[in-house]
């Protein structure tokens, strides 16, 4: 997939891989977190919290370390699409207005195209555990929104299985509605935003 870059920035993230059940798509009837989004890398050395060289106020104590990972973002010119690389996964995120039309489920034929991007980069990262999570803004009602980010995902998770056609391959499809928006409601370009599919999987580990 060609990305333009308009802004890449580097942020710290902790980011874990989730397991995948038996069958080939599946979804929790009220999943509380998107999977991937935990924090629970351990620190790789020892911080001594009583050191004299440690500036830090009297009376007050370490938190617990931890070693989170370096993200990637990449976003083309238009913002329609995105892409997330750390050192454990990628996650491709594409805006709702390229995949649909309004306030449906149905994949246009430029949508097509780029899932079939993505299941490119699936192939070349020899990933056989897929996430494809749906989300909307906060318009409307939030069960309508539940409902439509569920079939969005699913839309999408049926393209990237014709692409791959592979029996290997094993797909989580959540839909989270409103849920966990990357941007603000209260503009029409943060809800664009918001409006989204994403698709993350593990990263090759050679």
């Amino acid at each position: 997939m060609t990305f333009t870059p308009r802004r890449a920035a580097t942020l710290l993230l902790a980011t874990t891989i989730l397991a995948t059940g038996t069958t080939t798509a599946y979804a929790d009837e009220s999943p509380s977190v998107p999977p991937g989004t935990e924090a629970t890398a351990s620190a790789p050395v020892e911080v001594d919290g009583n050191d004299p060289d440690l500036k830090i106020p009297e009376g007050a104590t370490l938190a617990e370390p931890k070693v989170l990972d370096i993200k990637q973002v990449v976003e083309d010119q238009t913002g329609d699409e995105r892409r997330e690389d750390t050192n454990a996964d990628v996650k491709f995120a594409l805006q709702a207005e390229v995949l649909f039309p309004k306030d449906s489920a149905r994949l246009s034929a430029e949508a097509k195209s780029r899932i079939s991007a993505i299941a490119e980069e699936i192939k070349t990262q020899n990933a056989t555990n897929i996430r494809v999570f749906g989300f909307t803004d906060n318009l409307g009602s939030s069960a309508h929104g539940d409902v439509l980010s569920k079939q969005r995902a699913n839309a999408v998770q049926e393209v990237l299985e014709g692409e791959l056609n592979d029996a290997n391959v094993r797909y989580e499809v959540r839909g989270y509605g409103e849920q966990y928006p990357i941007s603000s409601n209260a503009t029409e370009s943060g809800r664009k935003k918001n409006r989204r599919v994403e698709v993350s999987f593990p990263r090759s580990e050679s």
